[in-house]
């Protein structure tokens, strides 16, 4: 359902991706590792449309994403993609349940239904009664959850997780992984996870390691 073929990518003079070649499946979760500046989550970048290839292809459910304009791919992106990233990047005005709504609300779709998937989400995810909360009242495992259920709020192909339990301590961390493993079970979401996590790489489908700009 993704594949990126012949991905390059520089910044100035200095070579970050080497042609890069990478699929994954509908319904698998994939680990991408390595050390730090093997050109990790620059890949994941470049798959999740927030970064430009210098060179290469890329596909996702079937369309390719070099033929679309600027606001085709801001709308592509907030429909197939969701991101969850090591901060939560929660938005501190807002309750949980607004946090949430938010990529569907920018879609343009119903407050009603939205509001009511947020809600299902909360539910799934054992916070229903932290729905009027706001990100200051949550603790750190919760607010990576609600990050999580945003970015499921557009019903995407697929989540891109940069470090998502690098800031949290080893029981939520479990947790957070174990949640993965329930949204593609029951679910069969699609996850692409740069991580240093040996707990997480060790329960995905399938583990990508990286090197000097290349997939070994």
């Amino acid at each position: 359902m993704l594949k990126a073929s012949g991905i390059y990518k520089s910044y100035g003079n200095l070579p970050i991706l080497k042609g890069v070649d990478f699929e994954v499946s509908k319904g698998e979760i994939v680990s991408i590792v390595g050390a730090s500046g093997a050109g990790k989550s620059t890949l994941l970048h470049i798959l999740g449309t927030l970064d430009n290839a210098d060179k290469g292809n890329l596909i996702l459910n079937n369309t390719d994403i070099s033929i679309l304009s600027g606001r085709q791919l801001s709308a592509f992106r907030n429909q197939n993609i969701g991101f969850v990233f090591q901060f939560h990047h929660l938005l501190p005005e807002f309750t949980a349940l607004e946090n949430i709504c938010i990529p569907g609300f920018m879609a343009g779709k119903s407050e009603k239904a939205i509001k009511a998937k947020a809600i299902e989400l909360l539910e799934l995810f054992g916070l229903k009664d932290r729905a009027s909360h706001k990100p200051a009242e949550l603790s750190g495992g919760e607010q990576q959850r609600i990050s999580v259920a945003r970015a499921l709020i557009n019903n995407p192909s697929i989540i891109l997780a940069d470090e998502p339990s690098g800031n949290l301590d080893s029981i939520n961390a479990n947790a957070l992984h174990a949640l993965f493993l329930k949204l593609r079970d029951q679910f069969n979401q699609t996850f692409v996870i740069v991580t240093h996590n040996d707990e997480l790489a060790t329960i995905s489908d399938r583990v990508v390691t990286m090197k000097d700009g290349l997939i070994i």
